[in-house]
């Protein structure tokens, strides 16, 4: 009776997570748990590099190398030109004649 009750949970619990339409909200919530992770790490190393207190060039250049680095880049846009198109080839090759 245990091994069934077992199952039975673990199938529902399966279930619910291939179900049709949970894989987009977990990856959303996933993918807006990253974004913020990011950010708030990205935040907390830029505020630790401002407070080290440097005297020579080569501290204040890795400095603004640092926080340069820790900038967010912007995505890509759109390309500028499209890709163009895959050539469809019948897979398999069609066999010529003189092969019988």
């Amino acid at each position: 009776m245990k091994f069934l009750l077992r199952s039975a949970f673990w199938l529902t619990v399966a279930f619910l997570v291939i179900r049709p339409g949970m894989a987009g909200d977990v990856s959303d919530t996933a993918s807006a748990l990253s974004k913020d992770a990011m950010a708030r790490g990205s935040q907390f190393i830029a505020e630790q590099i401002e407070a080290i207190e440097c005297s020579d060039i080569q501290c204040l250049g890795g400095k603004a190398l640092a926080s340069a680095a820790l900038q967010a880049t912007p995505l890509a846009g759109n390309p500028m030109h499209a890709p163009s198109a895959k050539i469809q080839v019948p897979l398999p090759r069609p066999r010529p004649d003189r092969a019988g």
